[in-house]
């Protein structure tokens, strides 16, 4: 998929009950798949139901459910292989049949702690399968290791029908991200509040969310082809700027005095302004697909980070209160930093 596919209101609404779209696919595909096994009188009809909803099932995303769709097959292809050699093996000789399969289980063993796991686990499950078929019964065998392939080529065909795609969800859980992020900057920071606010649970809140996305970093990945360091990226750097933002709420409520100080400090709230503009320009970003708004605001930032460090560079040593003023300045510009970051992070992950 593109991208730097804008997103409808639709998609939004889709996307945003995700998991109740899930369940009715499922509950569809389950009845279509049904009435076609009983409709063709398929043999061993329980085995394409119980691999189209262990295929579709934990993974309701393009980007997972066909390679898993894809490992499966192969690993059922190479199982039945096995399971029916197995089983010709028996007819001449049980013990050599036994042998067979415990060099089959130790192989499945092996590979599962490899790259592909699920495939080299389908491979001993679908022996299994095979081989609890009557003795000679090839034709059984045969039907289950069928079944399989059936099953998860409808489970394919039931995803491909108005796919959910995990790098959309990314998009808008990224965005409303930052937008969490700026109201409770706002909040934090306000000049119109004469004590600190309570923000301990939504900062923790905020963090358990962005660290939840990692899971859609994967099929996300290869839905669009991004290079998966970036996306890796974009959520480290997302999780530091919480950890900033909560040190910067403590440096600027540290004392009463800094606190005026830096209330009446032009470039601390020329910073603060620029820093919403950019949380706004990212969240904006991620709905429309393109990265023109996120570029627009890179230059102001930049300067408020040049800004920043003059400030770092010419503070008077000696002011009692040196330590809370320079240390929000710091945090300001790490911050500022970050985002900048952010900012060619995602413009390139939007990049055509």
């Amino acid at each position: 998929m593109r991208p730097d596919k804008s997103l409808t209101s639709f998609d939004i609404r889709l996307y945003r009950h995700y998991r109740i779209v899930h369940g009715v696919r499922i509950a569809l595909a389950f009845v279509l798949t049904f009435l076609v096994v009983r409709l063709l009188d398929v043999p061993e009809g329980s085995w394409p139901l119980i691999t189209m909803v262990v295929v579709m099932g934990p993974l309701s995303f393009l980007g997972n459910v066909l390679p898993r769709a894809v490992d499966r097959i192969g690993g059922t292809i190479l199982g039945a292989a096995l399971g029916l050699v197995a089983l010709q093996l028996e007819l001449w000789s049980l013990p050599l049949m036994l042998l067979w399969c415990a060099v089959s289980m130790f192989l499945c063993g092996w590979l599962t702690l490899g790259k592909k796991p699920y495939q080299a686990l389908l491979i001993g499950i679908t022996l299994s399968v095979v081989v609890g078929a009557p003795t000679g019964e090839m034709g059984t065998a045969l039907w289950r290791a069928g079944d399989v392939i059936f099953g998860s080529l409808l489970a394919m065909l039931f995803t491909i029908i108005l796919p959910q795609r995990a790098f959309l969800l990314w998009r808008i859980h990224m965005a409303d991200f930052f937008t969490g992020f700026d109201r409770l900057q706002q909040a934090g920071l306000s000049p119109n509040l004469v004590e600190r606010p309570r923000l301990d649970k939504p900062l923790q809140k905020l963090l358990n969310d962005v660290v939840k996305l990692r899971a859609l970093i994967g099929p996300s990945s290869k839905e669009t082809h991004i290079n998966k360091g970036i996306l890796e990226a974009i959520q480290t750097v997302s999780r530091n700027i919480v950890c900033t933002l909560e040190l910067q709420i403590n440096a600027w409520w540290a004392s009463r005095e800094s606190h005026f100080v830096m209330l009446n400090a032009h470039t601390l709230r020329e910073t603060q302004q620029m820093t919403h503009n950019t949380l706004q320009a990212l969240s904006r970003a991620l709905y429309e697909g393109s990265p023109v708004p996120v570029k627009r605001n890179s230059e102001a930032l930049a300067e408020i980070v040049d800004e920043l460090s003059g400030l770092l560079k010419d503070r008077e040593p000696g002011n009692r209160y040196e330590a809370h003023i320079y240390g929000y300045v710091w945090l300001s510009l790490e911050l500022a930093r970050q985002l900048e970051m952010l900012s060619q992070l995602i413009a390139r992950a939007l990049r055509k």
